[in-house]
């Protein structure tokens, strides 16, 4: 007889918390930190960390040769120089001497070559492997220096080996893909791996010999919580000490003055955007004509006022606004039902029964993917499956765990249509995306587009140095992948991070706030966490 009153009774006591919340947060453990996921990793090697949550984990435990600075220029990371030559044809790195392995082996040429014939085996399904396509071989020229040849002008090279190096005293001879190695970690990176409880979280631990010095912080724990509620009411009362706000909870429940006084919070443009990405081998989404009718039907204006709250920008295409190969020309599809409507019966859809277009006897009926725990892309959805219903398109809404998601749905192409992200590299290489070779089970492509000029434009985008030749390049991508819509480019949200103001050292620039992580830093006294 309780049972239906279970519901709001909870829903009140979790109301009735939030607001109560106005003592400091309890800090158990100050010199560590503790983030909030939605979703568990799954795999740490870096060359088979495909998604988020495992790439954020990973790259806190291994280290690339290269890396981006605060300004997001190229420097050096276990590479402490290179030398380039024959017109970027070849390069040498300069290899840190005395670096260590976690388990206190010294890091040496040999990891890297390995690394490298690792990558490009076809036995090991990892979705990176074209970065290192146009390498000819990489060479041991001493025990700290590795040569490097290009059968042809490569401009993201130096980026391209900011990925993860792996140990080769361990894992030679061995199948990567084996749980234990993807699950006990061993990098040359500031944290090594101590826990990991599967859906709770994973707990990292300082490495005392990091070549850059030990880290102040001594714990990162990653504490796996799907859904952003709760998630936010763990921040609030000390549960965690970092998390990604939603927009309502930036706007609404982050602006009192309880939580500027314990929280310091970040705004700015992320180097991404979130789509609606269709299965392009399913007949109903062949037609670029049905593609276009979508995204003329979805109000993005409504999205980014009622989803983000004004913190986000519609996408016109594969580049955001922060990125120099963006096209301003490149304008957004107007939302335009009229106009959808009259390219689907362009493309053969009549209506049907109960108003729902058809085509040779089959409604437009298809289900959107969205991951638990991302309330912005459920209601996103939401908003979408009410304006496919003005034009005569019937979606249902299905919701999953992330990494279920991932291997058991979009590996396997086992979905119509998906709402997800990019997060972007800062050069514009986007050839792991959209090129058509990349459609095999857990690369990039998983939406199955294929255009030959957009094939052959990321191919000579990757062989040109020059930043203006560069850039007309991708600006004619941009340009082709608009018009063609293999996905419905829907908005750039802003970054809303918020973190306890007891860490120290943090600052906002170009390329985020986590660069130097390494260097934050928790005052002695309390009495300076809050200054």
């Amino acid at each position: 007889m309780l049972r239906p009153f279970l519901k709001p009774c909870v829903s009140f006591l979790f109301f009735l918390l939030l607001c109560s919340c106005t003592h400091e947060p309890e800090i158990k453990n100050p010199n560590t930190i503790t983030v909030g996921s939605l979703a568990d990793a799954k795999r740490l090697l870096p060359l088979l960390a495909s998604d988020s949550a495992s790439g954020d984990i990973s790259g806190r435990i291994y280290n690339g040769l290269t890396k981006y600075d605060k300004n997001i220029k190229v420097t050096g990371d276990l590479a402490e120089s290179w030398d380039v030559s024959n017109k970027g044809l070849e390069i040498i790195f300069h290899l840190r001497k005395g670096v260590l392995w976690h388990d206190g082996q010294e890091f040496t040429a040999e990891d890297v070559v390995f690394t490298y014939n690792t990558v490009i085996d076809s036995k090991v399904p990892t979705p990176y492997s074209s970065i290192y396509g146009p390498v000819e071989r990489v060479d041991t020229l001493a025990k700290y220096t590795v040569k490097v040849i290009y059968r042809e002008p490569y401009a993201p090279a130096l980026e391209s080996w900011s990925m993860g190096i792996i140990p080769k005293h361990i894992l030679e001879g061995k199948d990567i893909t084996n749980e234990s190695y993807n699950r006990n970690p061993v990098g040359t990176g500031p944290y090594k791996l101590k826990e990991w409880v599967t859906g709770q979280k994973i707990v990292l631990e300082a490495f005392d010999e990091y070549f850059e010095g030990r880290p102040n912080i001594d714990r990162y724990i990653a504490r796996v919580i799907p859904d952003t509620a709760t998630m936010f009411l763990e921040l609030k009362f000390g549960g965690i000490d970092f998390m990604g706000l939603t927009p309502p909870q930036y706007k609404l429940q982050a602006n009192t003055d309880f939580f500027n006084k314990y929280f310091q919070k970040f705004r700015y443009p992320s180097f991404g955007y979130t789509y609606l990405g269709y299965n392009l081998i399913d007949k109903r989404f062949s037609d670029k004509r049905a593609r276009q009718a979508i995204t003329h039907a979805i109000d993005k204006k409504a999205v980014i006022a009622g989803v983000l709250l004004g913190y986000g920008i519609p996408c016109t295409g594969p580049f955001p606004p922060e990125s120099w190969a963006y096209n301003p020309e490149v304008k957004d599809p107007e939302y335009n039902p009229e106009k959808a409507i009259k390219l689907l019966k362009e493309a053969g859809w009549k209506t049907g029964k109960g108003g729902i277009i058809e085509k040779d006897g089959e409604p437009f009926k298809f289900t959107v993917l969205v991951n638990q725990g991302n309330d912005a892309r459920l209601k996103t959805a939401q908003i979408i499956k009410q304006n496919l219903k003005d034009i005569g398109i019937d979606i249902n809404i299905k919701v999953l765990e992330w990494q279920a998601l991932l291997h058991e749905f979009i590996d396997k192409k086992r979905f119509e249509a998906v709402i997800m992200g990019w997060s972007l590299s800062r050069d514009p290489d986007i050839y792991d995306i959209w090129h058509s070779s990349k459609t095999k089970e857990g690369e990039f492509n998983f939406i199955s587009y294929k255009n030959e000029e957009i094939d052959s434009l990321l191919l000579e985008g990757r062989q040109i140095f020059d930043t203006g030749k560069r850039k007309k390049i991708y600006h004619r991508i941009h340009e082709i992948i608009a018009d063609e819509q293999p996905c419905t480019f829907l908005y750039v949200p802003d970054a809303l991070p918020v973190l306890h103001k007891r860490l120290k050292g943090v600052e906002k620039a170009p390329i985020g706030i986590w660069y130097d992580f390494i260097h934050w830093y928790v005052p002695e006294n309390k009495i300076d966490w809050y200054h």
